[in-house]
């Protein structure tokens, strides 16, 4: 019963820090939505045409790096084992809502944010595109408009993923107290 109890709380262990694995990773990735929201795409606004273009080419070529790829669908991953891991847990349905947010966060970048940046890039050297201010008015709202639809849809998973992590909290906290009620009897 003792090596029953140690190998319960390690599991109960490990899933408690894949489950915060989770938060970390949705919050890293919502923090870049965040960032274009609130910073990269208000100073882009203010450059000229050609510039705006060329920048955002930039970027979608540098984004795509291990380092990113690895929060970006290390995120889905690490969410979805921690919703695997918390199906009989009280946070099932918290941990359930973020890894559906989460995968709506995945949709979005590969219906809509993915074919505008591919459709910019396509457009090609911005110093010889005939009409500049064409193609970022194809881009510019569209993209803006679903990073912000990212963004709301990354913020909430990570909130569904944290509120998971309080009621394990809680629920760990239950189990403790009432085991060391009965305990004492």
């Amino acid at each position: 019963m003792t090596q029953n109890r140690a190998e319960t709380q390690a599991e109960s262990r490990s899933a408690r820090i894949v489950l915060g694995a989770a938060v970390v990773t949705n919050g890293l990735v919502a923090g870049v939505w965040y960032a274009y929201t609130t910073s990269v795409m208000p100073a882009l606004a203010r450059s000229d045409d050609r510039t705006f273009i060329e920048v955002m080419q930039n970027i979608n070529d540098v984004i795509q790096n291990p380092v990113f790829f690895a929060g970006f669908f290390g995120a889905l991953v690490v969410s979805a084992v921690a919703c695997r891991q918390q199906r009989r847990s009280p946070a099932r349905w918290w941990a359930r809502a973020g890894l559906v947010l989460y995968a709506a966060v995945l949709l979005v970048t590969s219906a809509v944010n993915v074919p505008l940046n591919d459709q910019l890039a396509a457009a090609g050297n911005p110093a010889r595109i005939a009409d500049p201010a064409a193609v970022r008015e194809r881009f510019e709202d569209p993209w803006v408009t679903w990073n912000a639809v990212r963004l709301v849809l990354g913020t909430a998973s990570l909130v569904c993923l944290w509120r998971a992590t309080s009621v394990v909290r809680q629920a760990s906290a239950y189990f403790v107290s009432a085991a060391g009620s009965s305990a004492s009897r």
